[in-house]
């Protein structure tokens, strides 16, 4: 386990703080205790349903391990203090909803161009605007991929239970220190407000990583440059010393801005989608259900995979060879298994709470041959057991 700093102090703390074992917690809570154990020592944020209970649990817990909760003027002051925090060494992160997404997606794009790792948390819930406030949704699929402009890279990873946005947390969190990169984790009002059973692990369970620093000056002086090859600039932290330039403008590798040169622009951009391009075993992950001889494929994600997979139990009870595909990072979709998934069977069913949006990656990656239908559901009610296999046998 690697935390930046007192690493024995911080574990004696989590340990007595946090006794490992089965609670009763929402979905919300176990975001936040994920993001504790991942070394988020600093939270800035807005009220905001259906993810105000993040933002309580952070202002409760944080004061405990030495960390620090801010709540802000509103979403787009939340995000830029975030990333000021992360800036000074400290694991930083915000939630949100659909309307306060969209407020911080400026921010969220000069996280991008600086190589600012921090994690916001998006708990969808119906809209457009202010919608269905209090009701559950799977609506900014697009919005996390495209909502800032401009050719930007974007990680985004999407719980399916309590238990899992706890470790889907502290992934999260990993993943943004080690490509020095925002991650969002797109989780949803459904499995925010459900109180489930969630394991909480002992702390030497957890791994977890921290950002590359500096190895020496020279290192310092190129707080974007590439002198390990792997497109992720090792981070001069404020506070430690460094003369750092930071502009989400365009800049060379020293950080100073160059928004005159064609080549330093293509040079940056190409080099921050490298970076998340060549890194894909870093984040890339999938989870797969009968997939081996299924003919019939079902693809779900977040909150819909659950009841998905209750249809595909059932029908595979009677008899339909039916697999069930669940990205649990749905940005960058794990496009080359979808095209192998797709080679095998003859229809696709994709279940999401919206009128169709990961369909449309998965469009991208299959043959025309392959029969391929949304099952959608809006309106804040989930899409159940019982629907989802009626379109199963559908297809049968």
């Amino acid at each position: 386990m690697i935390i930046h700093g007192d690493e024995p102090g911080q574990i004696r703390l989590i340990r007595k703080l946090y006794r490992p074992g089965n609670y009763f917690m929402q979905g919300d809570e176990a975001v936040s205790y994920g993001a504790i154990f991942a070394g988020c020592r600093f939270y800035a944020g807005y009220p905001i349903t259906p993810a105000s209970e993040i933002a309580e649990t952070m202002a409760r817990e944080l004061p405990k391990v030495s960390g620090y909760y801010i709540q802000m003027e509103d979403e787009i002051g939340s995000i830029a203090a975030v990333v000021g925090a992360s800036w000074t060494g400290l694991k930083s992160m915000t939630a949100t909803s659909g309307p306060g997404f969209s407020l911080m997606q400026e921010n969220l794009g000069y996280a991008v161009m600086t190589e600012t790792p921090l994690v916001l948390v998006d708990v969808q819930r119906s809209g457009p605007s202010t919608g269905q406030a209090t009701k559950g949704a799977q609506g900014d699929f697009f919005q996390a991929r495209w909502g800032t402009h401009g050719d930007h890279p974007i990680i985004a990873v999407s719980p399916t239970s309590g238990q899992d946005a706890f470790w889907e947390t502290i992934r999260a969190f990993n993943i943004a220190e080690r490509l020095r990169t925002p991650v969002v984790v797109l989780f949803d009002g459904v499995l925010a407000h459900t109180r489930e059973l969630v394991r909480i692990p002992d702390i030497e369970e957890v791994e977890i990583a921290y950002r590359k620093l500096p190895a020496n000056e020279e290192e310092a002086k190129l707080p974007f440059g590439d002198p390990h090859g792997d497109g992720v600039p090792p981070m001069p932290l404020f506070g430690h010393g460094y003369f750092t330039h930071v502009t989400g403008s365009t800049h060379k590798e020293n950080g100073l801005r160059d928004v005159y040169t064609p080549g330093v622009h293509d040079k940056l951009v190409r080099r921050l989608h490298r970076k998340i391009e060549q890194n894909k075993s870093v984040y890339e992950k999938y989870e797969e259900h009968f997939s081996d001889d299924a003919e019939i494929l079902v693809v779900s994600w977040g909150v819909t995979a659950r009841p998905a997979l209750g249809a595909v139990l059932r029908a595979r009870e009677e008899g339909i060879k039916v697999g069930l595909f669940v990205p649990k990072t749905v940005h960058p979709f794990p496009g080359e298994r979808m095209r192998k998934l797709g080679k095998r069977v003859r229809a696709i069913l994709v279940s999401e709470m919206n009128l169709g949006q990961m369909i449309l990656e998965v469009e991208r990656y299959v043959n025309d041959d392959v029969a391929l239908k949304g099952v959608n559901k809006i309106g804040g009610v989930p899409l159940t057991v019982e629907e989802i296999l009626r379109e199963i046998r559908g297809v049968a």
